[in-house]
Order: C-alpha cells, then structure tokens, then sequence
C-alpha cells in the first residue's frame, strides 16, 4: 500500500503537478510537489518496491513499523561509522535513563570497540547484581539471552539487560577460554561517575569514570574536599572511561586550564569552532593516567592538559576517537539519531582520530591483571608508577 500511494506521485507527469491526491482522491485531501521534491522521492523508488514484496509475499504477517526503523537503521549503518546510528524510541529511552545516573539493570559497564569487534566489562559496580554474579572487569559480554553482542547490537543488549528489579536475564561472558553463562539478576543501580581519595599527605586521586550527568559538579566537590585535606598534586584517572558529552569536559578542564583554547572542532565544509576556558585555575601540578579504552573526551580532556600544562600522561595509548556526534530527535513517537558531525583537535592541533594519544610514561597491566583494584590501591602498577612520577614532580618543585 506504501508504495502505490507514492507512485502515485512518482509516475505523474511534471506539468501535470500541481495537485494530486494521497488517500482517497477527494479535491480536498491535495498536496503541491515541487520538482526537487518529486526527484527526491524517486530516490526512494526501489526501497518502496522492496517494502511493498515484502508485505505482499513474505510468508508472514510483517510489522511495518520493524521495517521502516531497519531501514532507518541500515542507512545510517551504510555511512560505515560506526558512531552514527539510529535509535528506536526504546534504546533513545535507555540512553536518557543512563544520563540520569540511575537504572535497572545488572551492573555493569561496557567499553566496545570496533576495532576488536569486542565488548569489554570495563568497570562492574560495587555491590550490584553482576559482582554478586562473579562478573569481573576484562570479562568479554559475549551474549545477551539470544542475542549475540556485537557493536551493531550492544544498543540492544543493553536494552535487554535492563528491566524490572528482581526479574533476572541470562547472559554469557568470555574470561580467557572460558565461557560462564550467568542468571544475573536485575537491581536498582546508582551510578557514582566520580571517586578519590588522597594518597599519602599531598597527593590527590581522583578517578572519572564518564563524563555525563552530574559528572562536573561531582568533581568540583571532589576538588574542593581534596584541597582541604592539603593536596598539592593530582593524580586525574581517565581509564575505560568512554567518553560523554563534550561540554563536561569543557568544565572539568576549566578548573585546570587558565583563559584559552580547550579543543576546536572542524566540520566537513572547513569552518570551525573553538571550545574555550575562562579566567581562574587550580594551580596545582596534574598527571593523567589513561588506558586504552580511554576515548573521546577522555582524549580531548588529556590533549588539552597536556597541550597547555605540560601535563605528564602514564599507561597505555588511548583508543583514538577524535569525533564529535550530535544527537537529534527525529519525531514525537521518541525516535533518534547520532550522528558524527565534526572532528576535533587538540589546542596544538593534535588530531587524535584513529591515532590516539600516546602516554608520557609507557606502562601496561601485567598480563592476566584485570584491574579490579580498590580505589587507591599501589598494587595497581599504573597508578603506583603515577604515584612516584608526581613525587617526583613535586621534589623538583619544593627544590625550586
């Protein structure tokens, strides 16, 4: 039916426009085609032919509105990037749920790349449904009740894991050559993006786990309590995070960095735009330990310290995504889209996409070390390598 109705218009002869009906031919029910909209729709012409065999012969009833959001799926798939895509009203509603900091679900969270084609357990909430399960951080979410996790479907898997408090959902993990199929059961889980603590008299640890939500004014107070307790150096902790909304990290960078350039972005026609801090810093050295499933604002975020500090950077080479989405609402029925719109650079000019940045201080994770330390643990080797270097930092300093 889809397709008759628009081949109505797409048959009509051009001189013959202005006028034609779409439903049920009354003089009142008309619309005005322009030649630019009538080539437009013809572009659609095989898609409709498409939709409508399937609607006559396929051996089932279909759900029209399942077709439409898979096409709207896969043309934004055929971009091949791999951060655009389309989101149904339920996966847009999970998305605005995680910004709150709050949901149902079991716990954890995941960093996949589309690189490895892999979903990594980067973090696993204390006291929630997944550690009670014995779910570790590095464990690989391989499945999701039937279905598989891949980059195209983490969206949905996620979905699924979510739900109602006390119902459970069955998921499997890979941890090395094992795989543990679990019953994880589903629990509110409250989200705290940000921990610290001090390390000895004068060293501050901060750990920032996204940058979303309440993520800016929770490290700002983390500051403030830190500096109270007479913190003279930082230590700043951007591993597995994954990144967030662009203006968070202008903020958290506007505590460190004096008046100037954080990042600029540049479009596909050539303009840019630059994203700036203001007057006023916290005058205290700051070293970054990164990983590589640091990415996006994690990146810009170190960049830009090191940039216009001189910041010392430790771990491992970051994942290397240096583009910007925009989301979009597409309707009122919730529908939305991502979409990458920009790529960003570094103050210096650093572009980061697909290169990452590489630490100032290389060290890795002992092999078969899945980072599940406490917070301020030195049998972490990156944080205890980070540890000494700002030591360090701060001796040169006193001696100056």
């Amino acid at each position: 039916m889809v397709r008759n109705i628009l081949c109505m218009i797409l048959t009509l002869n051009l001189c013959l426009l202005p006028l034609m009906s779409l439903s049920d031919g009354s003089a009142e029910d008309t619309v005005t085609l322009s030649k630019d909209l009538y080539t437009m729709y013809r572009k659609f012409d095989k898609l409709l032919e498409i939709m409508e065999i399937v609607e006559e012969d396929y051996y089932e009833d279909v759900d029209e509105k399942a077709l439409l959001e898979g096409a709207a799926a896969g043309l934004l798939s055929s971009l091949g990037d791999p951060y655009t895509y389309f989101y149904t009203a339920d996966s847009f509603a999970t998305y605005m749920e995680h910004q709150g900091g709050q949901y149902a679900g079991i716990g954890i969270q995941i960093s996949t790349s589309y690189i490895t084609r892999l979903s990594t357990i980067s973090r696993v909430f204390a006291g929630s449904p997944a550690e009670a399960a014995g779910v570790h951080r590095g464990d690989i979410l391989y499945q999701v009740e039937d279905l598989l996790v891949t980059p195209e479907t983490i969206n949905e898997a996620v979905s699924i894991m979510r739900g109602t408090p006390g119902t459970t959902v069955r998921v499997t993990f890979l941890r090395g050559e094992e795989q543990l199929d679990l019953v994880v059961g589903r629990a509110q889980i409250t989200m705290n993006r940000v921990e610290s603590c001090m390390l000895g008299d004068e060293i501050g640890y901060i750990r920032l786990w996204e940058f979303m939500g309440d993520c800016a004014q929770m490290f700002q107070t983390a500051m403030n309590d830190l500096m109270a307790e007479g913190m003279k150096g930082l230590i700043l902790d951007l591993r597995d995070n994954p990144g967030g909304l662009l203006d968070d990290a202008v903020a958290i960078g506007d505590i460190f960095l004096d008046e100037g350039i954080l990042t600029y972005i540049e479009y596909r026609d050539g303009t840019r735009q630059d994203y700036r801090t203001g007057k006023g810093r916290v005058d205290i050295p700051v070293a970054v330990i990164i990983n590589e499933n640091s990415v996006s604002c994690s990146e810009l975020l170190t960049g830009a310290l090191r940039d216009r500090l001189g910041t010392r950077v430790i771990g491992s080479t970051s994942y290397g995504k240096g583009v910007v989405q925009q989301l979009m609402r597409l309707n009122s029925e919730g529908e939305a889209m991502q979409l990458t719109i920009a790529q960003y650079y570094t103050p210096n000019g650093l572009a980061v996409h697909h290169v990452g940045i590489e630490p100032d201080v290389v060290i890795s994770l002992p092999e078969g070390d899945n980072g599940m330390y406490q917070l301020g643990d030195m049998n972490d080797v990156q944080l205890r390598t980070a540890f000494e270097d700002m030591k360090a930092t701060l001796d040169r300093e006193g001696k100056d």
